[in-house]
């Protein structure tokens, strides 16, 4: 495998950490420094780590992490995006502070296991192809991050302007993101 595959991979399976961040994004009133790079290393350190236990599962687990991946991804996904509608509509009298943008570590932690179960597949590719393991986790880590860094900052530009709208979009962004990824592990798509 060389480089530009490589890139390509990394840039594939960032997209939908990508839309995901730009869900954070969007909930945030101003632009929380700390919050984004958090979030994105969250993210960035799903997705390397979930092709190296992919890589190091091989070809037993194929089988089983190609059955159900789509399924899980899609219960986690259609989970925290209805938790987002329901808290757009839940509090409409709600104070300042309890609409403010806060770091949830538990959801940060379900949102990148479920972003990230496809690249367990990938790491199985790599045992095929005989790729230099360390080298395509820590670019396709890298490329994540980055990816993130900027869909939290392009969430947050239009998420200051929208509010509301704003995270019942990213809640059935996120409910979209599962369905898409559901359909897709069926052959529907």
């Amino acid at each position: 495998m060389n480089m530009t595959e490589l890139l390509l991979i990394s840039l594939g399976l960032a997209m939908d950490a990508f839309s995901v961040s730009v869900c954070k994004g969007l909930s945030m009133k101003k632009i929380d420094y700390k919050g984004t790079v958090i979030t994105a290393l969250f993210f960035g350190v799903f997705q390397a780590v979930m092709p190296l236990i992919g890589y190091f599962l091989g070809n037993r687990f194929e089988g089983f992490i190609s059955t159900y991946s789509h399924w899980i991804a899609f219960i986690l996904l259609g989970f925290i995006g209805g938790k987002m509608i329901y808290e757009v509509f839940g509090d409409s009298e709600g104070s300042e502070e309890s609409q403010a943008y806060r770091l949830d570590i538990k959801e940060l932690f379900i949102l990148a296991i479920a972003t990230s179960i496809d690249a367990l597949a990938v790491g199985v590719i790599f045992v095929a192809q005989k790729t230099n393991l360390f080298l395509s986790v820590g670019v396709i880590g890298t490329v994540t991050f980055i990816t993130c860094l900027f869909g939290v900052a392009v969430g947050n530009r239009f998420g200051s302007r929208y509010e509301k709208k704003a995270e019942f979009a990213g809640g059935v962004v996120l409910i979209l993101i599962g369905v898409k990824l559901l359909l897709d592990g069926l052959g529907i798509l």
